[in-house]
């Protein structure tokens, strides 16, 4: 079981225009509008791609029944645990001219001591039903499954929050995957989370390295195992113990036009059904992670990947990263 781990999810809503004109009033055709967070994401790419993902987050308020009525509508195994403050909202509005996509992300409102401390113990509940002997997933000794904590903290939520998910999943022998920014990263990292995935700016925003390559760095020294870095276009590096003074780089051939709303992501589901899988080769990680990321980017909305993946994985340039 890949169990995923969202604090602050949201109802997503995806527009796609023309042209965004600023300033302009526009016409559009009715948006997308989904369950999110970076945590659904990530379990709804491992359920396409087959792998058996269970979604762990919390819901509130009339937006948070419209969350729940659609993640029931999905068939997407969960579970949620119920707050005072209304699920927030994200808006992505996809430039057909430009290609670019512009989000606004509503930070969430605060959770109480309780609510917060609810959902971790959720999680641990959740990961000690899965190791049972004779449970569907407890009884698959060779596949541990993993935990994945992914987006941002809403306010109230301690910063050690993600460090506490990673000693709960080691506690029952699962690896972890966190996908944060500031505090929370680098707590998860000392904290010995298995992988981490920063983009490049969360990555700077962390650690104060421009560099990426030298930033993650300062991750591993944490005590992270991995360190999976997302470029954008220019693929993605990945930094490991063994290979930290030549990090290996991922690219395509060309950039892709299209959506990276859900890039980042595809790529967390990538390196957590690897793991499952017990698959540790960080450059297998990184292909696999690359190539889907990038199969992402040519969906209309966050949460899926295009059926070509594999065929993205074979195109892929692999090379040292060179600053």
């Amino acid at each position: 079981m890949i169990l995923t781990v969202t604090p602050n999810p949201a109802i997503d809503m995806t527009y796609h225009v023309d042209s965004f004109d600023r300033g302009q009033t526009l016409r559009v055709d009715t948006g997308i509008s989904r369950a999110g967070g970076k945590g659904l994401n990530v379990a709804r790419v491992a359920r396409h791609v087959g792998g058996d993902a269970f979604a762990l987050t919390t819901v509130g308020g009339e937006t948070g029944r419209e969350f729940e009525a659609d993640v029931i509508a999905s068939a997407l195994p969960y579970r949620l645990v119920p707050v005072a403050a209304a699920t927030r909202r994200s808006i992505a509005i996809v430039d057909a001219a430009d290609g670019s996509t512009t989000i606004m992300n509503e930070r969430g409102s605060a959770l109480t001591g309780p609510e917060w401390r609810s959902l971790l113990s959720a999680a641990g509940e959740q990961l000690a039903a899965a190791a049972r002997p004779g449970h569907a997933q407890g009884a698959q000794s060779s596949n541990r499954g993993c935990l994945v904590g992914s987006g941002s903290l809403p306010p109230g939520v301690p910063e050690a929050f993600y460090a506490d998910l990673v000693a709960t999943a080691a506690e029952n022998g699962v690896p972890t995957v966190i996908d944060a920014v500031g505090p929370a990263l680098l707590n998860a990292a000392r904290a010995g989370a298995d992988v981490v995935k920063p983009n490049r700016a969360e990555l700077l925003e962390t650690t104060g390295r421009a560099d990426p390559a030298t930033g993650a760095r300062v991750l591993l020294d944490a005590g992270a195992g991995l360190v999976l870095v997302s470029l954008g276009e220019d693929g993605m590096l990945i930094v490991g113990k063994a290979n930290a003074a030549h990090p290996l780089h991922a690219r395509l051939p060309r950039a892709l036009d299209g959506n990276p709303t859900g890039a980042g992501d595809a790529a967390v589901a990538a390196v957590a059904v690897s793991l499952a899988e017990g698959i540790r080769d960080p450059e297998a990680i990184l292909r696999r992670a690359t190539a889907w990321s990038a199969a992402a980017v040519l969906m209309p909305v966050a949460g899926t990947i295009a059926d070509n993946y594999r065929e993205l994985e074979r195109l892929l340039i692999l090379e040292s990263w060179t600053a």
